[in-house]
């Protein structure tokens, strides 16, 4: 048995290692993979065709780019970024270009514009959605305060929700719950686009 194997029995035990495994990758990794993310949005999107997605501003070691919404403005997407005002679920703001940024609580980038409301999510035709991990029946495992549990529920029947994570973040099963809100595809710096055939919502 891995001496890793018995902190992964939790939630808890699992964001532990997860978070160690980030915050001990260097800094050229950390560029190496952004690039590679970026590349797969953008071809994502490309496959797909514009349309209005839910998407974020990953910051530290969170796999991706500051650059992540301005990928998907200049592809021809209506961009949706999360507003964290200490409330739950998510509030919802349009990305514009950089200009339309500020910074907020918890080191995050968040649109200056006007609040749209938690159920804009449900205009999104696609939903890029921060993780620490992902599992292969689309479980997903965040940083704790969820935010994003009490949001996805909001996104339209049957819009692809796509877990962003590093390679390694990809793994077999985590720790779930009945109520959770399944990943229906995951997307990583080398493996590219997945969907997970045995997610459901």
């Amino acid at each position: 048995m891995s001496t890793s194997e018995p902190i992964r029995t939790t939630k808890d035990g699992w964001r532990r290692e997860l978070l160690g495994q980030r915050r001990a990758l260097s800094t050229t990794t950390l560029s190496t993979e952004a690039a590679a993310l970026l590349r797969g949005v953008r071809d994502l999107v490309e496959q797909r065709g514009t349309g209005t997605v839910a998407a974020y501003v990953p910051v530290g070691p969170e796999p991706g780019s500051a650059q992540l919404p301005q990928v998907l403005h200049e592809a021809g997407c209506a961009v949706l970024l999360p507003v964290v005002d200490g409330r739950q679920p998510l509030d919802w703001a349009r990305y514009t270009g950089p200009e339309s940024l500020r910074e907020a609580r918890m080191g995050l980038l968040e649109p200056a514009g006007e609040r749209l409301g938690q159920h804009a999510i449900g205009t999104a035709d696609l939903v890029l959605v921060p993780a620490l991990g992902v599992d292969r029946r689309g479980v997903r495992l965040g940083r704790g305060a969820g935010y994003y549990d009490r949001s996805l529920p909001s996104a339209a029947a049957g819009v692809e929700l796509v877990a962003v994570v590093r390679d390694a973040e990809f793994v077999e099963e985590l720790p779930g719950e009945e109520h959770d809100v399944r990943m229906t595809a995951v997307l990583t710096p080398q493996a590219g686009f997945a969907p997970l055939p045995a997610a459901a919502r």
